[in-house]
This record gives structure tokens, sequence and C-alpha cells, in this order.
């Protein structure tokens, strides 16, 4: 590692990936990415269903849970965040879902000039290679594959016929014209394997010689030349190193991390800063504005096992997961949930405020073999979940040491208008799995169950347990306002040479699962620091 270089990007996530990519393009510009976790060698990150251990075991994650929630009877959550090469795109289920058009003018609408639909359209395709070709919507040769779920069991097309019994209408791609429906799901997922940002945009440009990344580097704070932000302290393999920026620095570790790094470096909420010993640089709401989406499952039991079931067995998982690593090819190349539904619980309003989420396998889902492990009981699942939620928690410092984490505390629910909606969709969702088209393979609802059925009753069971979506966002918010911490060009306000770009710059939640929108963030902004955009 040099002692200086044109640019620094603080993680290696999906937005780091990109600008690290995107800003090495340039031979005559320097490089430099730190990230905090390790490489992305891990076999179980290249097998699609590898997923599942990496989400039962905390594996590459910073391992984070919230503060004791006062709304959901002070339960603390379970909150994951990729800590390796690739970020949470090389940990998450890897839906791609861009949001609805809508989302991105409205924040354009709200002060996010540059920002509407028209604007970052161009760049969602640039990214992105679709299995059903380029489009008006969509992109036929970019770095990222995304392509629509391979999963075979016939529940998926019951499901369909089962929206459109309930009243929901069915998209073809609900990244493409339509968003509002029942539709097959798409995954970042090529050659049957998991497409993270790290392997999509970052390894074609490792071999560049302007290009460097570390990992297991620990950004402790920034250092400053006046007002301008000039320089790194790194903690790495135990030593700490300074490493300056000669033009920029790009914070990119994403809503819970981001203003962490900016509040241990005096860029922050003053008060707060000061009574933890931080002399503060510029008063900013560093951290203000987190939000989530949060859902709850609703869980069936099957009249008989299905497809997935059986190739859960362990002589032959064991085996799909080689084929898979080795050829990609297989059963382990299937992800178990293929539908996605976005809908509006009232007509009038301008983007859909609940998605339900599918999936093909119970929560216990796990190896089995005869004579060994005795196979699970065969289930099926939905989890409404609420897209825009009015609440809004905070990430605040524990201390002034670098190594301590964060304090998270969402707020999950705390505004009366949120609970209603939630309700509505989990009626919506339940009243889906109730339908005629699931005649055929629904045998006894097994969470909740039949006695839950008054909102009272609904709405203790959705306390007690919901969990996030995983959809951290917008603790550094981008805006025209005086409250935002960035302007729309992601410049940290008060400072220069200082940008953030990743999820918790969000104006607010899309309708949608956000790593197609932080790439597509990360793409536009590298334009505009190149003077392009």
């Amino acid at each position: 590692m040099q002692k200086a270089y044109d640019y620094v990007i603080v993680g290696a996530g999906s937005a780091g990936c990109v600008l690290a990519a995107k800003l090495s393009e340039n031979a005559d510009s320097t490089v430099l990415l730190l990230e905090a976790g390790g490489t992305d060698w891990d076999p179980l990150i290249s097998i699609p269903i590898g997923m599942g251990l990496l989400h039962r075991h905390q594996l590459h994650d910073w391992a984070y849970v919230s503060e004791p929630e006062p709304f959901l009877d002070n339960r603390r959550i379970q909150l994951a965040a990729g800590k390796v090469l690739g970020g949470s795109s090389s940990i998450n289920v890897m839906a791609y879902t861009r949001g609805n058009p809508g989302d991105y003018d409205r924040w354009a609408a709200n002060g996010a000039t540059g920002w509407s639909y028209k604007e970052t359209l161009p760049y969602f395709k640039a990214c992105e290679t679709f299995e059903g070709g380029a489009s008006e919507a969509r992109g036929g040769s970019g770095p990222l594959g995304t392509q629509f779920a391979k999963t075979k069991d016939p529940i998926f097309p019951a499901w369909m016929e089962a929206g459109q019994q309930a009243g929901f209408p069915i998209t073809d791609d609900y990244n493409g014209g339509q968003q509002e429906g029942f539709g097959r799901g798409q995954y970042t997922i090529r050659d049957g394997r998991r497409c993270s940002a790290a392997r999509a945009f970052l390894n074609p440009a490792r071999g560049r010689p302007n290009l460097t990344i570390v990992t297991g580097a620990q950004a402790l704070e920034l250092t400053f030349d006046g007002q301008r932000a000039s320089g790194i302290r790194v903690s790495i393999k135990g030593q700490v190193e300074v490493v300056e920026a000669t033009r920029e620095i790009v914070i990119s570790s994403g809503a819970y991390q981001s203003p962490r790094l900016l509040m241990l470096s005096g860029i922050g909420p003053a008060d707060d800063l000061k009574a933890l010993g931080i002399t503060p640089r510029v008063d900013l709401p560093v951290g203000h504005d987190l939000q989530d989406h949060i859902g709850a499952w609703i869980n069936w039991t099957r009249k008989s096992p299905g497809t997935f079931h059986s190739a859960m067995r362990l002589d032959r998982m064991a085996v799909s997961m080689v084929q898979a690593y080795v050829s990609g090819e297989g059963p382990a190349t299937v992800v178990p949930g293929g539908l996605h539904a976005f809908v509006k619980t009232k007509p009038d309003i301008p983007v859909p405020d609940i998605e339900f989420l599918f999936h093909t396998v119970p929560p216990d889902t796990r190896t089995w073999l005869p004579g060994l492990r005795p196979a699970y009981d065969d289930g099926y699942a939905i989890r409404p979940v609420l897209l825009h939620p009015k609440s809004r928690g905070r990430v605040s410092l524990a201390s002034a040491d670098p190594r301590d984490p964060p304090r998270i505390q969402y707020n999950f629910l705390s505004h009366p208008d949120d609970l209603p909606v939630l309700r509505e969709g989990f009626k919506r969702a339940r009243d889906v799995g109730e339908q005629a088209a699931m005649d055929p393979y629904r045998d006894v609802e097994s969470n909740p169950g039949k006695d839950v059925r008054t909102d009272a009753e609904i709405d203790a069971f959705l306390r007690r347990t919901i969990s996030t979506v995983h959809h951290p966002s917008s603790t550094c918010r981008m805006g025209s306002d005086e409250t935002s911490v960035l302007d729309t060009q992601m410049r940290v306000r008060g400072v220069d040479g200082l940008r953030v770009c990743d999820a918790s710059a969000f104006p607010d939640l899309i309708s949608g699962h956000l790593n197609a929108g932080v790439i597509m963030m990360a793409a536009k902004t590298a334009d505009m620091m190149k003077g392009n955009g």
C-alpha cells in the first residue's frame, strides 16, 4: 500500500466495488479500496443455496443486533450486514428488484434533483445483463447478470393463480414497465453462481496496476487539512497507518458503518459527539432517519413434500453442492424462493406499499438422511413486508472507541400508521394463501395458526415476530435541504473532498430490495466524480 492515492474508497460492498471499477478505468488515476472483511473465496458465497448456511451461522457478517425495540415487545432484532468483498451482495438472497419508477421520481420531487427515474434508468440498464435481453427498460450487456428464478416447484404457478383469484394483477417483469402485481422472481445469478458486485464489477478490474485492494482494513477515522478530508487512519492486521487521498475520499461502508465513521471523525450531531469527548467538526444529522423493510412470516404445512424437500437429503445435497461449485449446474444453483409480489393496500397510492415474499420451504429446513436424521415436515410461507414505513430510527456511537459497534435503534412501529398498513398486508397475504388454487398444497396454517384472527391478535403476533428484511437505509440522507447530510452530488455538507455513496444516502426507502439501487447509485456517482454526470 502506498502512502497516497487519488481516490480512497472505504468499504468494498456493492457501491465500493462499482466505484473502484469505474474510477480505475482512467489509467492516470490511482484508486485504493479498503475492506474491513476478508476475501470472497468461500464456496458458500458462490453457490446460491449456500446462503442458508451463511445466514444461519452469520458468516462474513458484522453480526449486529438492534437495541431493544420498545414497540416490538422490547426484542433485540438480528441485523445482517456483509463484512467481505462484495459486502451484503456476497451474503444476501440475491433478489434483484429495482423498486418502482415512482420511487425515484419522488426522490427528485422532494429535493434529490438528478435522481428521477428517467435520469437513473440509463445506469440500471448499463449495469446489467438481463437474460430476457435488452429493451427500453432492461440492459443486455452490463457486468451484473440477472435472471428469472429457475425453481420448478409447481406451487409457484399455483401461487400466481391464487394471486389472480385474490384480485391482484400479474406482471411479466416487475423491473420493467409494470412493477405492481405477482411476478416470477429475479436474481443476481450468472452461469449458476452468485453474481455479487465483487464478481461482476471488481474482479474484471483486479489486474489494473492503478487499483489497490486491501482486505482486513478497518477504517478508524478521517484525517483533515482544514475543512478538507485529506486521508484515513486505518488498522490493517493490528498496524495503524494513515493513507492520504489527493482528490477524494468516498465512504461506502453501508447504512450502519458509514455514519459511524463520520461521527468518529467529528461529523455528526454536535451535542452527541461532545458528550462522548469527540470534538465536533461539522454539525449534521448523521445517523438519523434510519429505516428498513419489516415483515412477518405466515407458514403452512404441505399435504405432501415438494421438490426441494427431496433435494435436501444429505447425500444428494452434498453432491449438488460440489456440482454447483464446479460446473454451475444442479439443484444447489436454484434459490427456493421464486416469486415476488408488489401490491397496494389502497388503489389511489402512487407506489406499492406491501411486498409479498414467498418461500417453498419451512423455517426449520435442513439436510436429512434416513437412519441418521429424520426428514423435516415440509411447508411453505408468505411474508408480507412493509415497504414504506414512517417510523424512523437512528445509528449512534456507543463510545469514541472505533472498536465498539454502533448503537442501532430502529423504533419499528413507533409511527401510528405503520402497524395498520402491515396488518392489512398480513390479511391480504393470508387471503392469497387460502385461495382455491392452493388447495392441492395447503394442509394447515402452522404460524400464526387459526387462533390469530382479530386485529388485536394479528397485531400482537406481528409485534412478537416481526424482523427486518435487512435493507437499512437513509442514515446519511442526500437532498437539497439543510437537514440532509449529503448534497445531490453525494458530497458531505461542510467538508471538501468527501462523499458518501451507499444505501445510507437514499432519501427514503424504495419499493423493493436495495442492491440494484445501490449499484445504480454508485455507477451514477462515479460519472459525477469523473465529470460525466
